[in-house]
């Protein structure tokens, strides 16, 4: 049976339990004496969801089942006995055979797979079939237990409300699980990369040039601070530039200058640039941005200077954070009591004396919280720094000169035919482990900072 139509009859089977048990439980609650514990709709939540999430939870274990049992079954089969024992070509004729099983009509297809398709076809339908019987003898089953535990006494709402808070729990642990398999996938090939190349040489290295490693010591050309120096200048010193002032100067206008009719399209229009996609954001700074400041820096007396400029990329990177420094600090500062103002206001100070002295230093864990949103994005930035940012690893203050960033390179080091376990694609996850504990320093002392001045104003 097709996936989504076993879905709908499993969801079908929930909704006539749910309405079957709120029946009975109505029924209960008639004439009688003894009033019923729990809602009925709440006796019906606690059936349908008897009768869905035992079957919904089996399909998605059997989901991940199901194919190894299949790759055994024709494993198993006589037509397998002429596969490789090499363990790519054999896996790439049953991929092959997978194929020609979806689809018949698979042009230059391995005879061998072609053999195998039929098994294939035939093990899929066996064991999709299997699980589809298994999951609707668990949704009458559960149907079964729930309405039988249907009484004027029985806990319902209990029940269904244990439940929610179980599904709440995994909801709320599933960000935690996923930052902690991205860390451990990180560590693990980090730690693979370090056992070729020193970790002093890495974080203290000034000299990165992967195309050229020497084998005997590949640490030397892998230096990564002048991609951790280019990540720094372009995202957090060039584009904060142009964020922050513009992003708190802007969220001022809107809470304290602006009338509400201002407001009204002014925010939903900034707030549109946050829509915007990255990849715009790379083509508008390479095709329009960059030719502009390297006439600028021709201007400037510079004539061999490059497009591909620190300053192009971190210009258009400020643009894109904008919004998330403007939205933050907007809410904050509207979050601030009115009586704060109010107060300020009725003791002489002016509007803009308010403000300054008021009304940021009362919503600053708001603004600190956005400003921190907005480094986390510019140093993450990977398309606009692609299409904008050079590739050269060099050290500069001059904003006008090319500078590559961590992510730059990333992408550069795992596009390429190097060999995965070779120092040079390794590197990639090094530097994703390097940005990713930055980052982590980076929320500790914002949260700190946070924290201390929110003490001070609640």
């Amino acid at each position: 049976m097709n996936s989504l139509a076993l879905l709908f009859l499993i969801l079908g089977l929930g909704l006539i339990g749910w309405l079957v048990a709120r029946a009975r439980a109505m029924r209960f609650d008639r004439g009688r004496a003894k009033r019923l514990h729990s809602l009925p709709i709440q006796h019906g939540w606690f059936v349908g969801m008897w009768t869905v999430l035992p079957p919904l939870l089996f399909l998605a274990l059997w989901s991940a089942i199901s194919p190894g049992l299949v790759r055994q079954t024709v494993l198993q089969s006589p037509a397998a006995a002429a596969l490789s024992d090499f363990s790519f070509e054999r896996d790439s004729v049953l991929a092959q055979a997978r194929a020609v099983a979806e689809n018949p009509y698979t042009a230059e297809a391995d005879p061998l797979a072609q053999q195998l398709a039929p098994v294939v076809r035939e093990a899929r339908n066996r064991y999709a079939w299997t699980g589809t019987g298994a999951a609707i003898l668990l949704a009458f089953a559960g149907a079964a237990f729930a309405l039988s535990r249907i009484r004027a006494d029985f806990r319902a709402r209990s029940k269904v409300e244990r439940t929610l808070m179980l599904g709440l729990l995994v909801a709320s642990l599933i960000a935690i699980l996923t930052t902690l398999g991205i860390f451990a996938s990180l560590f693990w090939e980090s730690t693979r990369f370090f056992g070729q190349v020193p970790i002093t040489q890495f974080l203290f290295g000034t000299h990165w040039s992967p195309q050229v490693i020497d084998a005997k010591n590949p640490g030397a050309s892998l230096g990564a601070v002048p991609l951790f120096w280019g990540t720094f200048f372009i995202g957090a010193v060039i584009a904060m530039l142009v964020a922050i002032p513009f992003g708190l100067m802007s969220a001022v206008y809107l809470t304290q200058y602006a009338s509400a009719t201002t407001r009204r399209w002014m925010k939903p229009t900034l707030e549109m640039l946050a829509g915007v996609p990255t990849v715009v954001y790379g083509y508008f700074a390479a095709l329009t941005v960059a030719p502009a400041v390297r006439k600028l820096a021709v201007a400037l007396g510079d004539p061999f200077a490059s497009s591909e400029s620190a300053l192009a990329a971190g210009l258009v990177m400020g643009v894109m954070i904008i919004p998330f420094v403007s939205s933050m600090a907007d809410d904050s500062l509207a979050a601030v009591p009115t009586a704060m103002r109010d107060g300020s206001l009725a003791m002489g100070a002016t509007t803009s004396e308010t403000i300054s002295r008021v009304l940021v230093p009362a919503a600053l864990p708001g603004v600190v919280a956005g400003v921190l949103l907005a480094v986390s994005r510019a140093i993450g930035e990977t398309m606009i720094v692609v299409m904008a940012a050079s590739g050269a690893a060099t050290i500069t203050l001059n904003p006008l000169q090319s500078a590559t960033t961590v992510t730059k390179q990333i992408v550069d080091l795992l596009t390429g035919e190097a060999e995965f376990d070779s120092p040079k694609t390794l590197a990639a996850f090094a530097l994703g482990l390097t940005l990713f504990v930055i980052t982590l320093l980076l929320n500790i002392v914002a949260l700190r900072v946070v924290k201390k001045y929110r003490e001070a104003y609640d």
